[in-house]
């Protein structure tokens, strides 16, 4: 007889990443020792600190808050929705929790027997490979950026196949060692001598015995805990971690992420009880993958033409997409592609540099608006961008105007040709409107929030979502202090400001069906970036401005910094991030599947249980424009 609990569980998890690479009859036996776990609100499943399980999780239904917490606080670092895989610490590092994983509401969860799940995907690089990059991209979070010391590191292949992974890991054949007996001094000439960031450390049959990196030196020589002169048995780390020729990249990737390390040390034999032969880094892994943010971001820095940035950059789309396959959360995928979008900006702005005849007359400072200043540019989109200039005497105004005006031609040309259009509206530093001396641009802001009508309104929700890219920041820090000085404690500009963010309602009618478009190309399509995104944007903005937060323009990072603020309203401010990152994956997957802009979405292509899940993050939209009415008393007249 079918177990007919088995089945259901097969069939959902069948529907979700790792479990769909999976074969059917290893997947039934996976679903035959799940342990389904029904959960109130505030129910946790484990707690920071506590031993780890032998099982890791999979939400059926629901959401699983994971958190940071303390005696007096709790710090949301995640939220774990249908589909999504929490708990991998167990699976992964065999260590005790460092979150504390609590249900959001009734929650349906599966815990997945590791010992089950081992024994039937022991082979499958596929799934190491999604395994360990959930785990790596989950550890991007303020509290463990610092255990990994690592900024762009990437797990994705940089094609579609698996010869990338399963291809034997270069490494370097002629490693560099020193003796246990010897100094660190004289370890540190040697490093130096052969210009390497690492040394291996070796007994006399040359069986290493462990490793001492820069940090090493810096750590535990520079800050005065040993001397120069002390043995580097002192400082090495040990034990190290060895293996033998022959590595795959998907191994060498998963043994560095189990035990935090960037090196690995070649035997002849894969022990530590055999003679040393070579040293594979973190560095070599990288160079063969070839797709991964941190070469993507040097070649960028070292491309001499448009056209190489433009390759770079459509890269950076293929690591987009792999990305959204493999499910990484999105505020890793926001945090890589907008550092790319921000490197070929201001390599763009290098090269148009050389082409001119001299050097900048004086200080500027360019800055990107809109998705790009917000960082939340995912998808080539057309450019908005903006030049500020060090104010100069008025004889010379014109002249320096025209240089910049030149300058930055040269720049949207270029970065049209990488693939950003031109802005149809002309907000471009191009334009004299948009590149202007900090003076002029002090004097236009002021104007908007002393004056506010109709069109400045709309200028300000475009042009305050600014970021600095290039050249002086202190002309970009002098801007927003004005804008703050200017506001004050008026009420006036916010209350227009918080009318205006308040111009899309929810896009669910009063049945609860999708509100679309009623005419034009667009017909019956549902406009996902301004009935659903564009909503907490706003709302975002308006409330980041009243209450003096600077240098935050993340639309879900404003919401978050509204939540540390305002502890009465974290769950409000929480849940808005939350469907913001989720509305802006879902457009940016349907930009991709279609290869448009994903702004507008033909309902009747989505499963039922994508309309539902999109349904959902819109109710935090009502409720948040609720708030800014009452807020900025909106039921009465502002005008």
């Amino acid at each position: 007889m079918k177990n007919s609990i088995a089945d259901r569980v097969s069939y959902f998890l069948n529907r979700y990443p790792p479990f769909n690479l999976i074969k059917e009859e290893s997947l039934t036996k996976i679903a035959s020792q799940v342990q389904i776990m029904y959960l109130e609100k505030g129910d946790s499943v484990f707690d920071k600190g506590s031993n780890y399980h032998n099982h890791f999780y999979v939400v059926r239904d629901g959401s699983i808050y994971l958190y940071h917490s303390n005696e007096t606080d709790k710090n949301i670092v995640g939220i774990s929705d249908k589909g999504d895989i929490f708990g991998l610490r167990a699976l992964i590092t065999k260590e005790n929790y460092k979150l504390t994983a609590t249900a959001n509401e009734e929650s349906i969860v599966y815990a997945i027997p590791i010992e089950t799940f081992e024994s039937v995907t022991n082979r499958n690089v596929k799934i190491h490979r999604y395994l360990m990059t959930a785990f790596a991209s989950n550890t991007h979070d303020p509290y463990t950026a610092e255990e990994n010391g690592q900024i762009f590191i990437d797990y994705l292949p940089n094609r579609s196949d698996d010869i990338a992974n399963l291809q034997t890991a270069n490494y370097t054949r002629t490693p560099i060692y020193c003796y246990a007996d010897q100094t660190l001094k004289k370890a540190a000439k040697k490093m130096a001598k052969h210009k390497i960031g690492c040394i291996i450390i070796v007994d006399y049959n040359k069986h290493p015995m462990g490793i001492i990196t820069n940090s090493d030196i810096k750590n535990k020589i520079g800050t005065g805990l040993y001397p120069i002169s002390t043995s580097v048995t002192n400082i090495m780390s040990t034990p190290i971690i060895t293996d033998k020729d022959g590595i795959t990249v998907a191994n060498a990737q998963l043994k560095m992420i189990q035990h935090n390390i960037n090196h690995i040390c070649i035997t002849e034999d894969g022990s530590p009880n055999s003679k040393t032969t070579g040293i594979l880094t973190h560095h070599d892994i990288l160079v063969t993958l070839g797709n991964s943010p941190a070469v993507i971001l040097k070649g960028i820095r070292r491309a001499k033409r448009s056209k190489d940035l433009r390759g770079f950059r459509l890269k950076a789309n293929t690591l987009l997409k792999n990305y959204l396959e493999q499910n990484i959360p999105l505020t890793h995928i926001n945090h890589v592609i907008s550092s790319i979008n921000d490197a070929v900006t201001r390599r763009a702005i290098e090269l148009a540099i050389k082409k001119m005849a001299t050097p900048p007359p004086v200080k500027f400072s360019w800055i990107c608006i809109g998705s790009q200043g917000r960082k939340e540019q995912l998808l080539f989109t057309d450019q908005d961008n903006g030049l500020i200039f060090e104010d100069v005497p008025e004889d010379k105004y014109l002249s320096t105007q025209s240089y910049f005006l030149k300058l930055a031609k040269y720049i949207t040309k270029t970065l049209h040709v990488i693939g950003f259009e031109y802005c149809q509206a002309d907000m471009m530093a191009s334009n004299p409107e948009w590149c202007k001396s900090i003076s002029q641009w002090n004097a236009l802001f002021s104007d908007w929030i002393v004056n506010p009508n109709e069109k400045s309104i709309l200028l300000s929700s475009i042009y305050f979502d600014y970021s600095h890219i290039y050249g002086d920041k202190t002309l970009v820090d002098s801007l927003t202090e004005n804008i703050y000085n200017t506001l004050g404690d008026t009420s006036r500009f916010y209350s227009i400001l918080a009318k205006d963010a308040m111009k899309n309602p929810p896009p669910l009618g009063f049945f609860k069906q999708f509100i679309v478009e009623h005419n034009g190309e667009q017909k019956n399509l549902f406009n996902i970036k301004y009935r659903a995104l564009m909503p907490l944007i706003d709302a975002a903005r308006v409330l980041a401005l009243s209450k003096k937060i600077k240098n935050v323009n993340n639309t879900y990072e404003r919401f978050e910094k509204l939540a540390e603020m305002e502890p009465n309203n974290k769950e409000l401010f929480l849940s808005c991030a939350y469907s913001f990152k989720a509305l802006l994956k879902f457009k940016t997957k349907q930009g991709i599947l279609h290869s448009n802009s994903g702004k507008f979405i033909e309902l009747s292509s989505l499963t039922k249980e994508e309309q539902l899940k999109l349904k959902r993050c819109f109710k935090p939209i009502q409720e948040i424009q609720e708030s800014l009415k009452l807020r900025f008393n909106l039921s009465s007249s502002i005008l």
